[in-house]
């Protein structure tokens, strides 16, 4: 077959759209086999289709976090332990958090594709399990050191040339509160990375290697080409941002994030100097994890239209220091590694706005703003449960539009909230109201998207899990657009009392009849207040978005 017909832009076009339509069929079997809600409703999952070097071909909607580093754990083993590591009908398991960079309950399951008994690549996934196996149910807020955050597993061969490996098997079932769910959610992830593997196997078997292979390279050439040609329409300079975290969750310290962008010609570097060593608590992660965040800041900013593949994020350097929460060492505990990275990602467009003012928005809420709830539940006869949920908060405006009301975070992505049925069929709890949170937005010529409130009644005693977080860097403005409203967490005891002042908590008992209401934060707004036209602000108050 001739390099002309190999390439042809038509055929290109095919294959490129092929591996994104492999990718999403990954995601589908991946969604509808899983055995927990917090992935089958929650959607706390991603795909990736990698080629034979690890680099991506395609991947489906998913957590932009998840998305962003699949290929680099694909890579990072294969420098350990050589490509040859990976053999035919092999999966492998990893959730080792200074590999993968999150913390122990996200699971990546990595599988080789064959094609005439020669590697082509990988079907990758990653998706939270809902415990394993640490001190407390789910993940716990108040762990020092990874070693209290359950099973932690190096990269793991628990099917090897496709034959189970009932001992490790065993073993993993054995160590969760909630074995069979666990192994469960794992054979969802293998069914997701065999279907990838005979899709795959298809597409070469009607096109070809040498022309699946020239259309590759073609789509990576073509994704670095416009790449570089964005930085380049970017002033050269250096761009500093800076924002602090509440607190790591065990004491009452901020903890401090710097950044510095560094332009050049068509190159960009990000660079984290200056930004907190690892802390006690969980708010480090892997410099892999890192790396991930600072794509999604920089794939906001930078051809944001375009699918990520392999020829994406060559112009991108990422450096943080050795032993910082951004590439953090053992023992340091992971188990809410997200809070630092939403701030960091907000902190690269703020950073970078005034270079790029059109494109650039104010900052979001900012967290994942967890709830989690743990007992026995006793409408089932005292069947254990633990249900774990992300909630969405308001968005930052930017030029020319309003920010989104009611949006999960920016590391999240895809992630869904629990409808309310299902929520009160499967857990001992009730959820009495749901809505907008009038005027947490910022405002601003354009308004920040204002956050929700949630608020649930306990049937029986339960213990209480929180992580709230963005309350002292609240979601910031831009060009004089003002500040959305930081978190609040309201807890009504089933004797009256009242407390205000709780936005993380480990395993707390409430008693039955108790209420607590969750209030998330407004994202930031846009230009000035002043200059917002009467016919938004009406429709705002109209529309209960403000008073």
């Amino acid at each position: 077959m001739s390099s002309e017909t190999a390439t042809n832009p038509v055929t290109t076009e095919i294959i490129r759209n092929a591996f994104i339509a492999i990718a999403e069929d990954m995601n589908a079997a991946l969604i509808r086999s899983a055995y927990t809600p917090i992935i089958y409703e929650g959607k706390d999952c991603a795909v990736g289709l990698l080629d034979e070097k690890g680099d991506v071909l395609g991947q489906s909607l998913g957590l932009p976090l998840f998305l962003g580093n699949l290929s680099l754990c694909v890579q990072i083993i294969a420098e350990e332990k050589g490509w040859d590591y990976y053999e035919e009908g092999d999966c492998i398991l990893l959730n080792d958090s200074y590999i993968a960079g999150t913390h122990l309950n996200d699971i990546t399951v990595i599988m080789p594709i064959f094609w005439r008994g020669e590697r082509i690549g990988f079907a990758t996934s990653r998706a939270h399990w809902l415990d394993v196996g640490a001190k407390d149910p789910a993940t716990p807020t108040d762990a020092t050191e990874i070693y209290q955050e359950g099973m932690r597993w190096p990269p793991t061969k628990v099917y090897r040339k496709g034959e189970p490996q009932t001992d490790i098997l065993t073993f993993m079932k054995v160590n969760s509160r909630f074995g069979d769910a666990l192994l469960g959610d794992l054979h969802a992830q293998i069914a997701a990375g065999r279907t990838g593997q005979k899709r795959m196997t298809e597409l070469l078997d009607r096109f070809g290697l040498e022309t699946v292979t020239a259309a590759k390279h073609d789509i990576f050439a073509q994704s670095e080409r416009m790449e570089k040609e964005a930085i380049r329409a970017i002033a050269d300079g250096e761009y500093f941002a800076e924002g602090m975290l509440d607190n790591d969750g065990l004491s009452d310290d901020p903890v401090p994030v710097k950044l510095k962008a560094t332009v050049l010609g068509e190159e960009m570097e990000l660079d984290l100097e200056g930004s907190s060593p690892q802390t006690i608590g969980g708010v480090n992660c892997g410099f892999t994890q890192t790396i991930s965040a600072a794509r999604v800041a920089f794939k906001l900013l930078i051809n944001p239209e375009r699918p990520v593949d392999g020829g994406t994020f060559k112009a991108l350097t990422v450096k943080a220091p050795e032993g910082s929460i951004f590439r953090a060492q053992e023992p340091a505990a992971c188990s809410w590694y997200f809070s630092s990275l939403g701030l960091l990602i907000d902190m690269v467009v703020k950073a970078l706005s005034p270079a790029l003012p059109e494109r650039a928005a104010a900052a979001h809420y900012g967290d994942s703003m967890v709830t989690t709830f743990s007992g026995l539940d006793q409408r089932r006869d005292g069947e254990f449960f633990v249900s774990v949920e992300a909630n969405c908060g308001g968005w930052g405006a930017w030029e020319g539009h309003d920010g989104q009301d009611c949006l999960i975070n920016n590391v999240n992505g895809s992630f869904r909230d629990y409808p309310i049925e299902l929520y009160e069929h499967r857990y001992p709890i009730k959820i009495r109201r749901y809505g907008i949170r009038t005027n947490s937005g910022g405002q601003g010529k354009y308004r920040g998207g204002n956050g929700c409130f949630r608020e649930y009644e306990v049937e029986q005693d339960v213990a209480l899990s929180l992580w709230f977080e963005r309350s002292k860097t609240t979601a910031w403005g831009l060009r004089g657009g003002s500040a959305g409203m930081p978190p609040k967490v309201t807890i009504t005891l089933a004797d009256g009392e009242v407390d205000q002042s709780t936005l993380k908590v480990n395993a707390r008992t409430v008693q039955a009849g108790s209420r607590i209401l969750i209030e998330t934060g407004g994202g930031g707004g846009f230009g000035n207040a002043s200059q917002r036209p009467a016919d938004l602000t009406k429709s705002d108050r109209q529309n209960h978005y403000t008073d």
